[in-house]
């Protein structure tokens, strides 16, 4: 590129910036740099402090709501990654999702409770309140999550609320529904907890419960 003797230093200057490729300005994170973050938020154990900050803030309601005097107290729990966990599968895939290894994965029966959570279960159990799970898993997961509950002490509920392997609702409007169905048999629900919005969206539930979920996002 030539420049005129004869040009201002100036208009020279303002050309050769304007050549230069502009700078991306709006590129997000890269992906490797999250992951790492995310796991972490796990091998540091800030992932287990959050998780038990939530817990007893929901066992100290629960507890106390119970004991006040509610018609018919209930509880709705979701399952992965509020009940049960499954960070050993995830890690497994670097944090991906393929849902033939994740239907498999379930099948087994083997994802460990999330301790914290479980006492919330005991509480309510303790003061009589009535446990419901709703879950996005699907009908032909029933039985095996059931088994799961049952092998990580959390065997003893009302009901086990899946989606039919054919619906094609998703998660958030299914759950508020199945949450409407139990106010209509006449249980008060103070407490609802799960690890997504969509679990918690929709009302039916004097207070819920939001426990941090840096993996994967449930719209």
């Amino acid at each position: 590129m030539k420049f005129s003797l004869h040009l201002p230093l100036s208009v020279v200057l303002a050309v050769l910036l304007g050549s230069c490729a502009a700078p991306v300005s709006r590129e997000p994170k890269n992906l490797s740099t999250l992951k790492s973050e995310v796991k972490e938020y796990v091998v540091t154990k800030q992932y287990d402090a959050d998780l038990a900050t939530v817990a007893a803030s929901a066992n100290d309601w629960v507890a106390a709501r119970a004991r006040s005097g509610a018609a018919k107290p209930a509880i709705v729990f979701d399952i992965d990654e509020t009940t049960l966990s499954n960070l050993d599968h995830m890690q497994q895939f670097d944090w991906g999702y393929q849902p033939e290894a994740w239907s498999k994965w379930v099948m087994t029966s083997k994802a460990p409770a999330i301790p914290p959570l479980r006492e919330v279960y005991q509480t309510a159990q303790a003061n009589n309140v009535t446990v419901f799970f709703i879950t996005g898993r699907r009908q032909s997961e029933k039985e095996a999550t059931a088994r799961n509950l049952r092998t990580q002490g959390m065997g003893d509920f009302e009901a086990l609320l899946v989606r039919s392997d054919e619906s094609k609702v998703p998660v958030g409007p299914f759950k508020a529904a199945e949450r409407k169905k139990i106010t209509e048999q006449g249980y008060t629900i103070i407490a609802n907890i799960g690890d997504q919005q969509s679990d918690l969206d929709g009302g039916y539930a004097e207070r819920t419960f939001k426990l941090p979920n840096p993996f994967y996002l449930i719209p």
